[in-house]
């Protein structure tokens, strides 16, 4: 019986796939359940198992694009399993063909008179054409054709000289973008052209959150099996931001504002495929040890690469830590359809003044990208100072003076 195996639907909304890698080749035996494939929707990458046991059939290749429902292979399930040294004979059949190639030579004639006579580095008629349009003089460029000459492939490929060329290597490499870099790139450009954004900032003294976890880490973590993190407080001050300042936590559809009475907080995670926004429902109700199980949770399905599209949807506000890399400050762009984004940075420690004194902390710079077609000068920054006021008394604001209870010591 021939099975026929059809891209199931990811999630709501994606309506084609793309083939990112395949993991058998065409003729293998697969089992049921064994990953085939590896396919990219415009929100995630995903496995794709055999749906029974048998011979394998391929019916799309490696970075094509495939419509949800569409067969992408076939299984032959009344072939026998080989046995384990078996390998197929009509693998060996091209080898032993190879040798039968002695005609070939005599095709090996006079080339055309006329082609003789162009000097090397002469372009075609085509490549000149090229080379003028770019301003590259044919001098630089080295042709492939014959006697030298310059072709049209050669004009395509070449790049304006930047002075004499180093004894290092001047290599370079062309690939296509995978549909979840394509899908990313292309929002990204959209929340550029379709949004007013704009960005507001503030610092951040880290002091009495690094007093906390210093005390309170060691059993955060023996209590609970994860580890208490800036992501924990950072999450929870948004909440209360967002509780406060409603408008931020909204979005427009058409000529309508929604705004939401919850909080689906959006994490950036960088993954093997690139960066993943898994979200982390409901943090209004989450204590910290919850926030922190969630992130942890999320963080290592993408880093497995098994995060789900429905994982990725449906937030209301993102929350991304660039600091983790080293950056000091940057403008976040907002994660379409919603209208604001919290971009958290490194901790450096600055002079400050507190108290009417000079004195050594750990800063962190914080920036509130923001639609301001829905979000106004003042609540946006009021968003922000809330932000900072519960970071920088996070007894007070977020632990309601209980820090024991708050963390469930």
């Amino acid at each position: 019986m021939i099975l026929e195996m059809k891209v199931p639907s990811p999630g709501e909304s994606i309506t084609e796939v793309e083939i990112a890698q395949w993991l058998v080749k065409d003729g293998d035996y697969v089992e049921k359940d064994q990953a085939i494939a590896e396919v990219d929707s415009d929100k995630a990458t995903l496995e794709l198992p055999a749906e029974a046991s048998g011979t394998i059939t391929l019916k799309a290749e490696v970075g094509e694009a495939v419509a949800v429902g569409a067969i992408v292979c076939l299984i032959d399930t009344a072939a026998a399993k080989p046995s384990g040294d078996a390998k197929p004979v009509a693998e060996d059949k091209p080898k032993q063909e190879a040798p039968k190639a002695e005609p070939a030579k005599k095709e090996v004639a006079p080339a055309k008179a006329p082609e003789k006579t162009y000097a090397s580095g002469t372009p075609s008629p085509a490549a000149k054409k090229i080379l003028d349009e770019k301003g590259i003089a044919p001098e630089t460029v080295k042709g492939s054709g014959r006697s030298g000459r310059i072709t049209k492939e050669d004009a395509s490929s070449a790049v304006p000289s930047m002075g004499t060329p180093g004894p290092g290597s001047r290599g370079s490499e062309r690939k296509k973008m995978s549909m979840l870099r394509r899908k990313v790139a292309e929002r990204l450009v959209s929340a550029k052209n379709e949004t007013a954004m704009l960005t507001t900032f503030n610092e951040v003294d880290m002091s009495e959150i690094f007093r906390l976890r210093k005390e309170n880490k060691d059993a955060f973590a023996a209590k609970h099996g994860v580890g208490l993190g800036f992501m924990s407080f950072f999450t929870k001050a948004v909440v209360r931001a967002l509780q406060l300042y409603p408008d931020v936590n909204s979005m427009i559809d058409g000529d309508q504002m929604i705004t939401y009475d919850f909080c689906d907080i959006s994490v950036a995670v960088s993954g093997p495929k690139g960066l993943v926004v898994p979200v982390v429902r409901n943090a209004e109700n989450l204590s910290f040890r919850g926030v922190e199980s969630e992130i942890k949770r999320l963080a290592i399905r993408a880093r497995d690469g098994q995060i789900t599209v429905d994982e990725m949807t449906g937030g209301t506000f993102t929350v991304s830590n660039g600091g983790v890399f080293g950056s000091m400050l940057s403008t976040p762009i907002i994660n379409p359809p919603q209208s604001a984004i919290l971009g958290m940075h490194n901790i450096v420690e600055r002079p400050i003044v507190k108290n009417g004194q000079i004195a050594i902390a750990p800063v962190m710079f914080l920036a509130l990208s923001y639609d301001h077609r829905i979000i106004d000068g003042r609540e946006s920054v009021g968003f922000l100072v809330a932000v900072k006021e519960a970071i920088e008394n996070p007894v007070e604001h977020l632990m309601n003076g209980d820090v024991k209870k708050a963390l469930e010591l």
